[in-house]
């Protein structure tokens, strides 16, 4: 056991933990963050997703240790978004389209698409749809979902 800090949603926390622990775990577990879900636990579906570094990161996979304290490590879940009462665009867009059924899946689509967006603000609709290959979604919300994502880039 080590005592870790973490930067999350712009909050600094110190957990005790092995630093081998993935990190879904401690958001999930010790920070008690609902965002970033167990999905798979192998990095396949997407439902860990964090945003770190700007990049989308498969928290199930990730050791707490590759992120702990070091610059830049900042790591958004979900949450870090918006809120309830303010929403972010791209959490308002997913609201005005009707994105969602079950919502298992809306951590990692969301995340996903906003960090890849981030990176390339003017994509394509291949683009957005390989982006988003690896985020598994079972309920084929993935039309309403693709309207989310081009109204929150600006061409819906």
């Amino acid at each position: 056991m080590a005592a870790i800090t973490l930067n999350v949603n712009g909050r600094a926390h110190t957990v005790d933990v092995d630093p081998a622990t993935p990190l879904l775990y401690v958001l999930s577990d010790d920070l008690a963050l609902n965002g970033p879900k167990f999905g798979c636990g192998l990095g396949q579906c997407g439902a860990c997703t964090v945003i770190v570094r700007g990049r989308a990161v498969r928290s199930c996979v990730t050791p707490v240790s590759t992120v702990a304290g070091a610059p830049g490590a900042d790591i958004m879940t979900l949450e870090g978004l918006g809120t309830v009462e303010r929403p972010h665009p791209i959490q308002q867009a997913f609201i005005d389209e009707q994105a969602a059924q079950c919502g298992f899946c809306l951590n990692g689509v969301i995340l996903t698409a906003k960090a890849f967006l981030d990176q390339n603000p003017k994509p394509s609709d291949a683009q957005i749809s390989q982006s988003l290959a690896t985020t598994l979604c079972r309920c084929f919300a993935h039309t309403r979902m693709l309207r989310a994502i081009k109204r929150y880039a600006g061409r819906a």
